[in-house]
């Protein structure tokens, strides 16, 4: 069979046009993925340090005016990084009004700073890492804070995780691994307290 020249053009035409037709229809389904992936990496993109984090969340407005009274912003928009088990408002209302109000006085920047550095953690231990923590310690995990003392971390049969602190109180983490730049959060519903 004899191929002719333009019998040759036609077909290298139509070849050309099939693979352009296919790559008109592939586009779309190109881009699909990556525009899923680079919303994908915005969502776990942090939206800053865990003072802005905390200060973004209405559950931590209390916590954010102890840090601002104890002078601790600067510190805890370091590099970090930090693990913060941060007490939501509903955790600082079982503080009584009058206690909860004297120690964010001015004289008493010595004692909150003492209170709030006992919730925070160096390193950033998400979730995840503090329950094989746990389960490597044969039931419970010691944590020592940046402010010097011990929390017990332990797991529940519900799978939630309970800090118990050096004055045998307890707390429960409401809502983990909520991500900063420097760290992570961790909501716990009662404000833990240092010897």
């Amino acid at each position: 069979m004899k191929i002719t020249r333009a019998r040759a053009l036609v077909a290298v035409s139509a070849a050309a046009l099939m693979g352009l037709a296919a790559c008109n229809n592939a586009e779309p389904a190109a881009e699909a993925p990556a525009a899923e992936e680079a919303a994908a990496d915005a969502a776990a993109t942090p939206a800053g340090d865990v003072v802005a984090v905390a200060s973004g969340n209405a559950d931590f407005s209390t916590l954010v005016t102890a840090v601002q009274a104890a002078g601790l912003v600067e510190t805890l928009q370091g590099t970090g990084p930090f693990t913060v088990f941060a007490p939501t408002n509903a955790a600082f209302a079982k503080i009584p009004a009058a206690d909860l109000q004297a120690l964010l006085q001015p004289g008493q920047r010595s004692a909150l700073t003492g209170v709030l550095t006992y919730h925070v953690v160096p390193g950033s231990v998400s979730a995840a890492t503090l329950a094989g923590q746990i389960t490597a310690g044969g039931g419970q995990a010691t944590l020592t804070t940046v402010e010097g003392g011990t929390l017990t971390a332990r797991a529940n049969a519900d799978g939630s995780i309970t800090l118990t602190d050096e004055k045998g109180g307890s707390a429960t983490v409401v809502q983990a691994d909520v991500a900063a730049s420097n760290g992570v959060i961790h909501a716990i519903d009662t404000v833990v307290m240092p010897n």
